[in-house]
């Protein structure tokens, strides 16, 4: 989930600020990145070619089946490195991630495994790190079509590319039927039920949400970004004892993982609870060397201090409007404070502005906390209609 909205402490806050590392390590990701972007333009020629062409032909053995590809071992190692930075879920490690997955693809340009964990990793940049959605989104839909294109029977590049379609395209039924075929081909993919779990949380589905989430558990366990998206969806549906347990569970064990802080501050601010909302804002934003996001939340605290939660709040949309008329903060995000500073006409302005500029972050807008009382209203539903999003 893939793709979930707060301002300041939201999962799926603006994050258009490009990471903060050093020189050398944007130079090398830089680099990474123009390279992966050629190969895969290479290769979608080469897929349109050999579609005209009795090439796949040839690599069907006289049974029917097609011939396995055989990895380049050095391209295995770089492909099993890749995986292992990818499951901590650190905007270092997926960075780290994507260098060694592009250094598979590099070794071996058939290799639709690597392609799958390049797309993934990119899926998940939007998120857990400040990579602007127009970056990330692009990049994994152009991985997760290659590996299609390599091996169609690949489980993980249809969960790619259903995480994709939803998330960056908008497309509702496209990301169904992906996620059904990923399920077809591997009713066991740990992936696949996990990331349909949060799809059809934003869907609204929430009771097929959970028994997903459940068999994504079943199969991993020991997963923690399982477990901190089962604590978001048991929220959703009603559990909310239980999901603050879960997610403190997970924050006090690994305090560095940014999901559970996410996840907080959405239910803190649910249930009015503003002073532990910012603690688990700034939380967030420090994890992602966000300043933008920081300045949000140092102007949230100060004006809660002098002014309690309606003094935060408009504090808060003080900071946003600033960073909004320089290009820095969503027209979602404006939204959201508008919504909760009870400005109904603001809000619905600024979400059909941000349909309007195909913001991703909008796919939240049926499952939203900060815009509850906007339910009622019928542009806010025609605005769920035109995304695709079931009514409420």
């Amino acid at each position: 989930m893939h793709r979930d909205a707060v301002a300041g402490g939201r999962r799926i806050g603006d994050r258009r600020e490009a990471a903060r590392v050093s020189a050398a390590s944007q130079w090398q990701k830089t680099l990474y990145a123009v390279l992966v972007l050629a190969i895969l333009a290479v290769a979608g020629i080469l897929v349109v070619t050999r579609r005209n062409s009795s090439a796949r032909a040839a690599r069907t053995a006289t049974s029917g089946s097609s011939v396995p590809h055989v990895v380049d071992p050095e391209a295995k190692q770089f492909y099993l490195k890749g995986i292992y930075y990818f499951n901590k879920r650190t905007p270092e490690t997926l960075n780290q991630a994507v260098d060694f997955f592009t250094q598979a693809v590099v070794r071996d340009p058939q290799y639709a495994e690597a392609y799958v964990g390049l797309a993934d990793c990119y899926n998940l940049l939007r998120e857990y790190s400040v990579m602007p959605a127009g970056e990330a989104y692009p990049r994994a839909q152009a991985a997760a079509k290659r590996a299609v294109a390599l091996d169609d029977s690949l489980s993980g590049a249809h969960s790619s590319l259903a995480f994709v379609d939803f998330y960056w395209s908008w497309d509702v039924p496209g990301a169904q039927r992906e996620f059904e075929r990923a399920l077809e081909l591997d009713p066991k993919s740990v992936l696949a039920h996990h990331w349909y779990a949060t799809f059809l949380l934003a869907l609204g589905r929430l009771p097929e949400s959970l028994q997903e989430i459940d068999k994504a558990q079943q199969l991993d366990p020991m997963s923690s970004a399982i477990l901190a998206d089962k604590g978001l969806i048991l929220f959703h549906n009603g559990q909310k004892e239980q999901a603050i347990a879960l997610l403190k569970q997970i924050e006090s064990t690994e305090p560095d993982f940014l999901s559970p802080h996410n996840y907080l501050a959405i239910i803190y601010f649910q249930q009015g609870d503003y002073r532990q909302y910012l603690v688990e804002a700034r939380k967030s934003a420090s994890l992602l060397h966000d300043e933008r996001r920081l300045a949000i939340v140092t102007a949230s605290e100060k004006g809660f201090a002098s002014g309690g939660s309606r003094g935060m709040l408009n504090a808060m949309l003080k900071e946003q409007i600033s960073l909004h008329e320089k290009g820095q903060e969503s027209a979602y995000s404006l939204a959201g404070t508008y919504a909760a500073l009870g400005q109904k006409k603001e809000a619905l302005d600024n979400l059909e502005n941000s349909y309007q500029k195909r913001e991703p972050e909008i796919v939240s807008i049926r499952i939203d906390p900060w815009l509850d009382n906007l339910h009622d209203e019928g542009r806010y539903r025609q605005i769920l209609e035109k995304i695709g999003l079931p009514p409420i």
